[in-house]
């Protein structure tokens, strides 16, 4: 989609260096990128970044800035940051690249990942075919070139292609490679997922180990993704790693907008009345110490439609967090909960992605919504001197954007059962009983196996389900209701209180049940013994002593037994 602003014109989802400069696209000028980079002096750099923050184009332009087969294309950076450097004008294509994606590979199995990862090496050797025919190569190097290029690749060939490749582009033209890896981690979500994460694990680590640490012609090397893969996992034999993440102040501003390149990009577009709009919904990124990070595609957007939307949200790939937060426990709904309304959760980070550990390990879902961008970083505690606990951070959802994210995410979760959802909300607010009864059986039948893990048989466990109905209600009231969840209150605990914010709406208080046949012969003893114990731990008080009064408030027992719910 294009469109025509009063300035540059905007062009979505082009991400060639080459084909925006061109074309006189929309472009805010990156490339001092190159020279912070190429002064670093590391061997091999690993960038983490959220989705659509310009890794990809970023890595195109380093590609063509250093590329061999862009010698000459000067008029690509001639009125650039990196080209008032005269020291880099002779850097600009002098060194045979290497760049592939792995942004592609989204298979459902292990065997179809090594197909399509096979691809790709296979269409660089394509690319670089003209190696064939040079009197660099031997014949015993050509046999090995056409075994690369076969469709049926052992697995020690494929994990040397790189490190060959990049012997015979070193011959060729007697300069060491830069080799460009964007996305490299995709497939390894994908692979948790889908189950075939030890796998795939073994076989990245022997490609990694080849191309990227006993690599004699490797002149220096970037990975970007979204997370930090442990190094346990893939890059154990990696010692010559240079590791970039969002809380690194390396590359801080390299990656996304700042808000004076945002505001400026406002003006030229004429919006700049429109600069409290934009920051209250996509400001919030937090880089090492940069403040103010915009995320690029929501901007671009923006300056395209002039609307505000979730641009970045929706077409980020949700499914994995979306997992992981509605297979959670119930603390981690619980402190989903805070975060959905404006709240502040407090946990430990840990930025090495342990995928395997995601099932169980909070501290590592957390960790990954962090690098994934949607959470930010307000404060956090050093390493203690004794380096024997993790920092503290304290985290809150990026924006306003990211919230509108997550709220469609949670409806999403009832999307089998929504009418009944629905229905049921709007009985409970009718005081409706019956039609209460009615609606919560229809949407737990429908919806209780989604909230398992695979673990358990459907239904054993609804603690899961119903903290994510509270969420549920969160989303759904929360501009009618403060709800709470398993706060104290009198002398116990309850489970979910909705505190109205207007005096004509009533006050309720919902306690869960699971049915235990040694001590509640039916459900209705279930229901009873709900509310005995709202009586009995006096969970009105809080509502009383804030001016609600008695007969304002409602009060209902849910129980459970497997997929069947009683109300009462």
């Amino acid at each position: 989609m294009w469109g025509v602003q009063m300035g540059r014109t905007v062009a979505i989802g082009i991400q060639n260096f080459n084909e925006i400069i061109e074309n006189n696209c929309f472009y805010v000028d990156k490339t001092s990128f190159i020279k912070e980079w190429w002064e670093s002096r590391d061997a091999v750099t690993l960038i983490t970044r959220p989705r659509r923050f310009g890794k990809t184009l970023t890595m195109s332009m380093v590609e063509q800035f250093f590329s061999v087969d862009y010698a000459g294309r000067s008029d690509l950076f001639d009125k650039k940051d990196i080209w008032q450097e005269i020291s880099y004008r002779e850097l600009q294509g002098t060194y045979p690249v290497i760049s592939l994606s792995f942004a592609r590979v989204k298979e459902m199995n292990y065997a179809d990942m090594r197909a399509k990862l096979c691809e790709i090496i296979r269409n660089l050797y394509i690319k670089f075919s003209f190696l064939k025919e040079s009197d660099k190569l031997t014949d015993t190097d050509r046999v090995y070139y056409n075994r690369i290029l076969a469709f049926e690749v052992s697995n020690p060939d494929i994990s040397s292609s790189l490190y060959q490749l990049s012997d015979f582009l070193f011959r060729y033209y007697g300069r060491k490679v830069i080799i460009l890896l964007d996305e490299y981690d995709t497939p390894m979500q994908e692979a948790y997922v889908d189950g075939y994460w030890e796998e795939l694990a073994a076989f990245t680590r022997s490609l990694f180990n080849s191309t990227f640490k006993t690599n004699p012609w490797l002149e220096r090397a970037i990975m970007t993704g979204i997370t930090r893969v442990s190094k346990e996992s893939i890059f154990s034999d990696l010692n010559n790693l240079k590791v970039v993440t969002t809380t690194s102040d390396e590359y801080a501003a390299s990656f996304g907008f700042t808000e004076n390149e945002v505001f400026v990009a406002l003006e030229e577009c004429s919006l700049s009345d429109k600069k409290e709009d934009v920051k209250r919904w996509y400001d919030g990124f937090i880089f090492g110490k940069q403040r103010d990070i915009y995320n690029p595609w929501s901007i671009l957007n923006y300056l395209d439609t002039g609307r505000l939307g979730a641009y970045w949200a929706n077409t980020s790939s949700n499914s994995l967090v979306g997992k992981l937060l509605r297979e959670g426990n119930r603390r981690i709904k619980e402190e989903f909960e805070k975060l959905l309304q404006g709240g502040v959760i407090r946990t430990p980070i840990d930025e090495q992605i342990v995928y395997n550990q995601l099932d169980e390990n909070e501290t590592a879902i957390w960790s990954l919504l962090l690098a994934s961008g949607y959470l930010k970083v307000l404060s956090y505690e050093e390493l203690d001197s004794e380096g024997l606990t993790m920092p503290q951070y304290e985290l809150a959802l990026t924006n306003s954007e990211v919230r509108f994210m997550f709220g469609s995410m949670v409806r999403d979760w009832f999307g089998r059962a929504k009418q009944e959802y629905n229905d049921f909300i709007k009985a409970m607010l009718l005081n409706d009983k019956k039609a209460m009864n009615t609606y919560m059986n229809r949407v737990a039948l429908n919806s209780f196996s989604y909230f398992d893990t695979g673990r358990r048989p459907s239904g054993e466990e609804p603690e899961r389900f119903y903290h994510g109905f509270v969420l549920g209600m969160i989303v759904d009231l929360q501009s009618r209701y403060v709800i709470t969840s398993n706060r104290e209150s009198g002398f116990g605990r309850y489970d979910v209180v909705l505190e109205p914010r207007s005096q004509t709406d009533y006050a309720y208080i919902l306690e869960f049940k699971v049915r235990d046949p040694e001590d509640e012969p039916t459900l209705q003893d279930a229901v009873d013994s709900a509310h005995a114990q709202i009586e009995e731990k006096k969970y009105a008080a809080q509502l009383m002593d804030r001016g609600i009064p008695a007969e304002r408030i409602r009060k209902y027992g849910f129980a459970f037994e497997g997929k069947k719910v009683l109300i009462g």
